[in-house]
């Protein structure tokens, strides 16, 4: 009966997960040309510096290229990018754009997100982890946000929010 009961539960559960898009569909509908605007914070003390944004973005079934520049103000201007490469369970890369140099990605898709642990090449605000999560907003819109934590307060902040649109 407690068999029964396991087996009876777990295909509820099952059956309450909604399907999601297969991965090599989703990272494609990340291809294109991206604009947008956002704020950033150089580092977690700062006030966020509001910023524009242009990104190209390749990508395949199993593969995801995004290159871009930020511009804020007269003086901050950065070129950001992130490949990112799936197995069909996780993905992995890297992300260029910090000013401590190349950083490692890692991490998984969660519905219409990828959500990228960040392991920086130097520390950033007190250590060398942040998380980046790339989430796909309707057909022609995209969120790149970066949260790291704040040093004084051990809390999760948002270091940068970027809203991307189609062009």
């Amino acid at each position: 009966m407690t068999r029964l009961f396991g087996l009876l539960a777990t295909a509820m559960l099952c059956m309450a997960v909604p399907a999601q898009a297969s991965d090599g569909s989703f990272l494609k509908s990340f291809a294109g040309s991206w604009v947008g605007k956002g704020t950033v914070k150089v580092d977690a003390d700062s006030q966020p510096i509001k910023i524009n944004c242009k990104f190209a973005s390749d990508a395949t079934e199993s593969s995801l290229s995004l290159d871009g520049k930020c511009t804020g103000y007269v003086v901050f201007s950065r070129a950001i990018g992130a490949d990112v490469k799936t197995d069909g369970k996780t993905y992995a890369g890297t992300y260029t754009g910090s000013s401590t140099g190349p950083a490692g990605l890692s991490g998984n898709r969660s519905g219409n997100a990828l959500v990228l642990g960040i392991h920086w090449a130097k520390e950033v605000n007190g250590d060398r982890a942040a998380q980046l999560k790339l989430e796909k907003v309707g057909d022609n819109g995209m969120r790149l946000t970066t949260i790291d934590k704040d040093p004084a307060t051990g809390k999760n902040i948002t270091i940068s929010e970027i809203d991307l649109n189609r062009k």
